[in-house]
This record gives structure tokens, C-alpha cells and sequence, in this order.
């Protein structure tokens, strides 16, 4: 059960970090990489508008902290915990707290340091959720129509040029992204991580999800977290020993 915990923490932290990192793991499908029409890119460029635009793109720091509740299939009953996230670029700092176990993780811009080694591998986290939307427009990263199977909703693809992917679906009447979904494979298994937004704020001109469910599903083994962000700082100055080793 804790392994779960943490899995789930590491997939949150995919939702939000901008980072990259070496990684074995891969794509769980090959994306249609075909330039979106001219009305898909119309709703790429208008969700990309309502969360800042220009300054979403030049965002350089953001501090989260506040508090999450976990469930799983196997375990329905919530385990309160708290938590904190720090990026700045490529670098970021993650940590989580529950009556279990803490879990700390770090990335400086070159190495990958964990509190508790977790035994898996994760995917480019720069490459799905959020950090991959705020990558919009750049040379390599392509907006698709959405699959078939997002039938009914309102959205685009966006893929890496590694062939990661996320499916970002729209609120009609403000262009606000309301959820998204990403998927990957690792040893044989497609992991999928969705997202369901609640609740917004707007700091310094970018509209920051303030709260939101997140589902990870791990085949045998679904998490869940509630997450409730107290504290949302932007462009704040942050000391580079933020992101060195944790204990």
C-alpha cells in the first residue's frame, strides 16, 4: 500500500513538473502526429489564452503547498497527507507527508535524487499534464485532433516529439482545460494518469489549478488523490540548494 502512495505522488508530480530526465519508458501508442485542422488549433491557441498565454509560456517559478487525501481499489478509506512542489525550469523539489511515510524527491537539472527508492522508472515529466501543454506552439510539439474514443468532448492532442502525449479536454464556455489524460508504457503494462480540474486561481495573470482529482491507473491498482492547494506562488525567487540532494 505504500508503494501505491507513492506512485501516486510521482504521478502528480508528472502532471506539474517541468523537467526531463533518461528513462526506458515509452509511449503507450503511436499518436497521430498530423497537424491539427484549423479549428483544433483554434481551441489549442484559446486554452492556451485562457491560462495566460504569453505569460504562461515565461512562467520561471512556481511553489504549490496544501493538503491531499489518497484512496485506492484497494483501500477506500482516505488517508489525509500534505504536500509541496517547487519548479523552476528543468530543476524541481517535491514532497509529500502521510501517517505512513514521507516521501521526498529532487531534481537539480542533471541528477535525480529520491528519499525512498520506489523500483520503477517513470516517463519524461516535462512531456505530459500541464508542463507539456505550456510547451504549445514550440518547434516539435504537434496538436492532433483527439481520438476517437474522446467522443463527445471538446479538446486537442498535444505530442512530444518523443511520441509522448497528453489529451487535454475544454470547457465550452471558458476554454479552461477541465481535465486531461496521458498514457505510457512501462514493462509491458499501459499506465494511465487522468486528471479532473474543480477549482482554478489566478496568480500573476496564470490561471493555476488550485484543485483537483487525480486517477492513476496501474492495471491491478487504481489511486486516487484529492489535492487542495493552500499555498500558490509565481515567479518567486528560489535558492538553487532548494533542489540538491534530499534526505
Amino acid at each position: 500500500m505504500k508503494k501505491a502512495f507513492f506512485i501516486l505522488f510521482v504521478g502528480i508530480a508528472c502532471s506539474l513538473s517541468a523537467f526531463s530526465q533518461k528513462t526506458e519508458n515509452k509511449p503507450a501508442e503511436k499518436p497521430d502526429a498530423n497537424v491539427a485542422d484549423v479549428a483544433t488549433m483554434g481551441l489549442a491557441k484559446a486554452a492556451y489564452a485562457a491560462h495566460g498565454g504569453d505569460k504562461l509560456r515565461t512562467l520561471k517559478t512556481l511553489v504549490m503547498r496544501g493538503s491531499v487525501d489518497l484512496t485506492s481499489s484497494a483501500f477506500n478509506q482516505a488517508i489525509p497527507g500534505g504536500f509541496s512542489m517547487a519548479f523552476a525550469g528543468d530543476k524541481y523539489r517535491i514532497e509529500f507527508a502521510n501517517p505512513f511515510q514521507s516521501f521526498k524527491q529532487s531534481y537539480d537539472g542533471e541528477q535525480t535524487y529520491t528519499s525512498v527508492q520506489l523500483g520503477f522508472s517513470l516517463p519524461p515529466m516535462n512531456r505530459l499534464g500541464f508542463p507539456l501543454f505550456q510547451r504549445l506552439g514550440e518547434k516539435g510539439y504537434v496538436v492532433s485532433k483527439l481520438p476517437p474514443t474522446a467522443k463527445g468532448k471538446t479538446g486537442f492532442r498535444i505530442t512530444a516529439p518523443d511520441g509522448f502525449f497528453t489529451d487535454f479536454y475544454l470547457d465550452d464556455k471558458t476554454n479552461q482545460i477541465k481535465g486531461y489524460e496521458s498514457q505510457y508504457e512501462f514493462q509491458g503494462r499501459t499506465l494511465t494518469t487522468s486528471v479532473v480540474i474543480d477549482k482554478y486561481r489566478i496568480v500573476e495573470g496564470i490561471t493555476v489549478p488550485e484543485k483537483y482529482s487525480q486517477r492513476f491507473d496501474l492495471g491491478q491498482l487504481i489511486v486516487y488523490g484529492d489535492f487542495k492547494s493552500k499555498d500558490i506562488l509565481v515567479n518567486t525567487a528560489l535558492a538553487d540548494d532548494v533542489f540538491k540532494r534530499v534526505n
